[in-house]
């Protein structure tokens, strides 16, 4: 015997309009939650694992837990440069930048608030070449051994007077910003870059750097470094890590901090869903139980029954996971930012889409039909055929 026709169980659908609405909105409103979520969590990730080169080293004091907290010697650096696993420039110049991290406050534009903003002193010239994806945008770079600096382009979208020309106070003087630069997405579009020597006198750190950037000769060449730091008693105080590693760690706790709370409230929503299917597909078998009797009698089995049944359900969720979906999508026009809990500042960043997270939503959907429809299409598919073709 052929099966049910899947053109009659939509029909049966839409027929039942009130609650097949309600049941798809509230499909569509968890399968958006659950998309939004995972987007989110993929969009920070993308902007802090984007950020650098996997051939780009950072160098910083052991017992660090980041550039925030580390301390490298002056005279450091110049050991570093020796080393045969940096690599050199067509000049013959080894390519690093010493560099100095810092936080400020700034306005927000949005209220009166006030946000954290990372101040990265670098070294002239060189932080380009390590980091080519970084362009200005508009303006110029800063001078060298000028209280000048330039800004990410997601603090001039965010943060007051940060528009080329105007001035920001930190550190005890005035430094005025003549360049934005755009950073591909990468967290440097949060920071402020100027010289490193001058920040570095500004917040009485002469001493030592906060961390070192190394281009390697050879992209191989990471756990010969690592060795040589072990093995040389001036450089043990000093760990080397890839910067798209030490972006990832940085970004870990929040990353975990926003899938667990958005999944804990997925979690949640979604139950309701499910009992909405449930709810749906029960009133379905309440109202259809002398047209189960007529298909039992024409010959349909009780399996053409349940998988009848059954699709309606996952009809219905596919249905929703797909609105759901396309509503999540348009959130890739915003932004979002909030404090990076490695360096307690703000990062922006925003809500990514990828056939990953389409493919999860999808089977999310799924699993919302089995789950809701599977118990009515059972107990439809047990209908007695006498009693049900006497109306009970």
């Amino acid at each position: 015997m052929k099966n049910i026709p899947l053109s009659y169980s939509i029909r049966n659908l839409f027929a039942r309009k009130l609650t097949f609405f309600l049941t798809l909105t509230g499909i569509t409103l968890v399968v958006f939650v659950f998309c939004a979520v995972l987007m989110l969590a993929y969009g920070l990730q993308k902007t802090m694992v984007d950020t650098g080169r996997a051939d780009n080293i950072i160098l910083y004091r052991k017992g660090s837990d980041s550039e925030l907290s580390s301390g490298v010697d002056r005279n450091l650096v110049n050991i570093i440069a020796t080393l045969p696993q940096v690599g050199r420039s067509a000049s013959g110049q080894p390519i690093q930048s010493p560099e100095v991290l810092t936080v400020i406050n700034l306005d927000m534009k949005s209220n009166s608030s006030m946000g954290n903003i990372s101040v990265r002193g670098v070294t002239p010239g060189m932080v380009f070449t390590l980091r080519p994806d970084v362009t200005i945008a508009d303006g110029r770079s800063f001078n060298p051994g000028s209280r000048e600096i330039i800004i990410g382009s997601a603090i001039q979208k965010r943060f007051q007077n940060t528009n080329i020309g105007q001035t920001i106070k930190f550190g005890g003087d005035e430094w005025t910003i003549v360049g934005i630069f755009d950073g591909d997405g990468s967290a440097y579009e949060s920071e402020l870059w100027g010289d490193v020597d001058q920040l570095m006198q500004a917040f009485n750190r002469q001493g030592a750097f906060s961390s070192v950037t190394v281009r390697l000769a050879e992209l191989s060449q990471l756990p010969s470094l690592q060795e040589t730091l072990e093995s040389d008693n001036r450089l043990l105080t000093l760990k080397a890590e890839s910067e798209p590693e030490y972006y990832r760690r940085q970004s870990r706790y929040l990353n975990i901090f926003i899938r667990v709370m958005g999944l804990s409230i997925t979690l949640i929503f979604s139950i309701g869903a499910v009992i909405g299917a449930m709810i749906t597909m029960y009133a379905a078998v309440s109202n259809r139980t002398k047209e189960i009797g007529v298909l039992r009698a024409l010959g349909f089995k009780r399996r053409n029954v349940l998988a009848s049944f059954l699709f309606e359900s996952i009809f219905l969720s596919l249905l929703g996971g797909s609105l759901g979906i396309l509503l999540a999508s348009l959130l890739q026009f915003l932004t979002f930012s909030t404090i990076n809990f490695g360096t307690f500042s703000d990062i922006t960043f925003g809500y990514i889409l990828n056939r990953e997270i389409i493919l999860y939503g999808l089977l999310f959907s799924i699993t919302m039909g089995l789950a809701g429809g599977f118990l009515p299409a059972v107990q439809a598919s047990r209908q007695n055929i006498v009693s049900t073709m006497r109306g009970g």
